[in-house]
Parts: C-alpha cells; sequence; structure tokens
C-alpha cells in the first residue's frame, strides 16, 4: 500500500506546534492522550511483509481549549487510508441488525416512499442500503473503497466509488438529485476536512431533508476508558457540544439525539437546515445538560482521561504476565482496529497472544500491525484449546461470549480488556 504521509506539515509531538483545531481553527496545545507511535490499525500484513520496515505514527490526541474538540492531527492522507479497506461491516450480525432496524424506523418516520433519495455517505459493503430496497425506496451509496463497493454492487445497490465532500455534492445537486435523506454512520470521525465534509451534506439537502449521523459518543469513551477506539483512522471525537457547533457553521441543527449502545456507546444526531419545520425534541436539551454536568464547556474534564488510560496498561499487563507465569496458553478473538490500537500501546505480541481469529476470511493468514499476531480462522480455537481468550471487540463481547460458548467444555476463560481488565468465567457466557 502506497501511503501519503503529511510530512510538508507534520505535527510535532510536543505541545505548543502552532496547529489549528480543524473545526474552529483556534490553535491545540492541550493533550487529551498520548498513546505513542503506531501503524496504521487497519493495515494487516501479508507474511512477506512481516520483514519490513512498518510505518508508525504518533497516536497524540489533542484537544481544543476553545471548542472542545478532541481530535488528532492528519498525518496520513484518507486516500491511503480508504482507497482498499479491510473493514466489511457484514461480518457483525448485531450491526447489520441494527442497521436494518434503522432502515424500517426512519422510513416510517420521514415518510419515505419511491419518490426519495436516499444517501448513505461510507456505505461499505451495503450492510445498510440493502434493507431499504425491498421496502421501495430509492438508494446510493457512496463508499471510497473500491473492494468493498464492489460488494455491495453486487447486491444490486448503485455506488459511487469517491470521497464525499463540497465537490460530489455540487455535482449531485447539478444533477437534480437532492437528498430526502443522508445517512453517515461512524464516518464523521474518519473525515479531516469536517467543515468542507458538512457544507457539502448540507448543500445537498432538500429544505426539509433530514442527516442523521452516528458517532461514538466521547462521554462514553472518557467515562468507560475506551481508549482503543483512538486509531489514525479516527480523526475526530465527537460530543453533542462539538456537533451543535459544527450544525451551526453549517445553516443546520440538531433536532434529535438518540443515545445507542453500538461501538461502546454512540450518538445517532439528526440534523436538519436551521429554517426546516423539524421541531427539537426534549432528548436535545437533556444531553447537552449531561454534557455539562460532565464539564464539556471547562478543559480541566478532558485532562484527567489520560492518567486513566496509563492505569489500564498497566493492570492488562500485570494480569497477561500472571497468566503467562501459570504457563496459560492465551489467544485473541478478533482483530479489529480498536484491537491494534490496544496491542500496540500496551506491547502485547505474540509473548502473550499465541494467535488471533476473525470471522473476515480477507484477514485470515495475515498479520496485525505492529505487533505482528497471527489471524486465523475461528476453528482454530476448536483445535488450540487455549486457556483464555482476549475479546478485542470488547463492544461486541455479549455476541462473541455467546458464540464461544462451547469453549466452557475445556474451561478455558474470557477476558474484556476495556475499560478495566474483566474476566467471563466458563459457562457463565
Amino acid at each position: 500500500m502506497q501511503i501519503d504521509v503529511r510530512t510538508a506539515s507534520e505535527p510535532s509531538h510536543h505541545e505548543g506546534t502552532g496547529k489549528c483545531c480543524r473545526l474552529c481553527q483556534a490553535p491545540l496545545t492541550k493533550t487529551f492522550v498520548d498513546l505513542g507511535m503506531s501503524p496504521l490499525c487497519e493495515s494487516f500484513l501479508a507474511a512477506d511483509q512481516t520483514d519490513r520496515m512498518e510505518p508508525y505514527f504518533p497516536l497524540h490526541v489533542l484537544v481544543c481549549d476553545t471548542c472542545f474538540l478532541v481530535q488528532l492531527q492528519e498525518y496520513v492522507n484518507p486516500e491511503s487510508i480508504f482507497t482498499e479497506y479491510a473493514y466489511f461491516s457484514s461480518y457483525s450480525t448485531s450491526w447489520v441488525a441494527h442497521a436494518k432496524t434503522y432502515c424500517h424506523m426512519i422510513k416510517a418516520r420521514l415518510g419515505l416512499g419511491a419518490e426519495s433519495q436516499v444517501y448513505e455517505i461510507a456505505s461499505n459493503d451495503g450492510y445498510l442500503l440493502q434493507h431499504f430496497l425491498p421496502l421501495g425506496v430509492p438508494v446510493t451509496g457512496i463508499e471510497p473503497a473500491a473492494n468493498v463497493a464492489e460488494v455491495a454492487r453486487g447486491k444490486d445497490i448503485p455506488t459511487l466509488v469517491e470521497f464525499f465532500g463540497k465537490d460530489l455534492a455540487d455535482r449531485l445537486v447539478g444533477e437534480g438529485r437532492r437528498a430526502d435523506l443522508i445517512i453517515g454512520n461512524n464516518v464523521l470521525a474518519q473525515v479531516p476536512d469536517l467543515n468542507g465534509f458538512t457544507a457539502g451534506m448540507a448543500h445537498l439537502l432538500k429544505p426539509e431533508g433530514v442527516i442523521t449521523i452516528e458517532v461514538p459518543h466521547l462521554t462514553r469513551l472518557i467515562d468507560e476508558n475506551q481508549f482503543d477506539t483512538i486509531y489514525h483512522e479516527h480523526f475526530s471525537y465527537f460530543s453533542l457540544t462539538t456537533m451543535d457547533q459544527l450544525a451551526h457553521r453549517h445553516g443546520l441543527r440538531v433536532f434529535d439525539i438518540e443515545e445507542l449502545s453500538t461501538h461502546g456507546g454512540s450518538i445517532r444526531v439528526y440534523m436538519c437546515r436551521q429554517d426546516a419545520s423539524h421541531v427539537a425534541t426534549p432528548s436535545v436539551a437533556k444531553v447537552r445538560a449531561e454534557e455539562l454536568a460532565m464539564g464539556f464547556n471547562t478543559i480541566e474534564a478532558y485532562l484527567k482521561f489520560a492518567p486513566k488510560v496509563h492505569a489500564t496498561k498497566r493492570n492488562l499487563l500485570s494480569f497477561l504476565i500472571e497468566c503467562k507465569k501459570q504457563g496459560k496458553r492465551i489467544c485473541g478473538y478478533g482483530a479489529p482496529g480498536k484491537g491494534n490500537t490496544l496491542l500496540n500501546y500496551c506491547g502485547i505480541g505474540v509473548d502473550f497472544l499465541d494467535f488471533t481469529v476473525d470471522r473476515n476470511p480477507y484477514k485470515h493468514g495475515r498479520f496485525t500491525p505492529g505487533m505482528h499476531i497471527p489471524i486465523l480462522p475461528v476453528s482454530a480455537i476448536e483445535d488450540a484449546r487455549p486457556d483464555y481468550i482476549v475479546i478485542l471487540p470488547w463492544n461486541l463481547r455479549d455476541e462473541i461470549a455467546a458464540q464461544l460458548h462451547y469453549t466452557s467444555k475445556w474451561g478455558c476463560t474470557l477476558i474484556v480488556p476495556i475499560p478495566e481488565v474483566h474476566v467471563i468465567e466458563p459457562g457463565e457466557a
């Protein structure tokens, strides 16, 4: 993979570098957390690549003390990350079910039909838009990763292989294809040009159209110590406090918000044009008040996070070291982006995990970035019969624990590493 590194404007690892906030352009001088150096979390390696130099970039997260957006600098061009991507949404059964429920709900809520136009930005392999087809609602996917877009097209989902922004929005509007609904699930965090992206959505939207954006909620990241959800593919980490400001800058407003369990705790934010008729729901005021109570309008609230992360690293390593001292075999379940942040920050390699498994055959036979842990099919667990399994996509812990119920027959114990080390005893799953 050719990686376009931002050398000309590459940020220094130290504070006070003169870097500016991508939302409000204020100087960035405060550290949220520094996770050291790490490779790109979805850059899985073939066997012949494990003996070559691997690019590492800082995972030094800053927080703006003007608008309070938590953010990483753009070290790598998004085209380098997303042109071919190893993440296929359809391999999570619960995520596909979540998408189906959303499609039925939003069709009824907005009265979508055969004359409507729905867009999903970062539509991946069609995991969501496929559910609109039997409902008779016209859809268009926008997905920059050609390999996953091709899977969506195989499901008869029209998909543009492009990055979304103001230019694409201008073209679609020029073709008379304005949107009744724009969906962005777990994409806003992956956009370095927040203002250009949001301006494009606002331009594409019909006067009474609706945008729904799902992002992991910063309150949950902080409360539950979810530092492993930080990686280079995620440039920004959102609260309603920052979403309100982003919307206002582009003639939009937040009129509803739902708190979701997905991805460790997310929010679904509903936006419309400032002059649209959508009435704000009580949930918006509720979440605003909760964030205010957490101190999200003061810099001090954000500076308390790093010490919690350091303690979790020490505790997890102590637990795994004790297991290995007792001669126990440990493997991983899953090879998600968050898992690679955890493994690299904590220095957990094959000295701790013999291997990890994943349901995605694209990853089989490859190795995790940085730590080079081999990725095998799920059947490898039955063959190896490990004593412990570390659940790396801990946000799917219940789904995975149910899948691994059979491991209780040989006394295997499941480990959930976040927010603190939690052990699921045999038969408890």
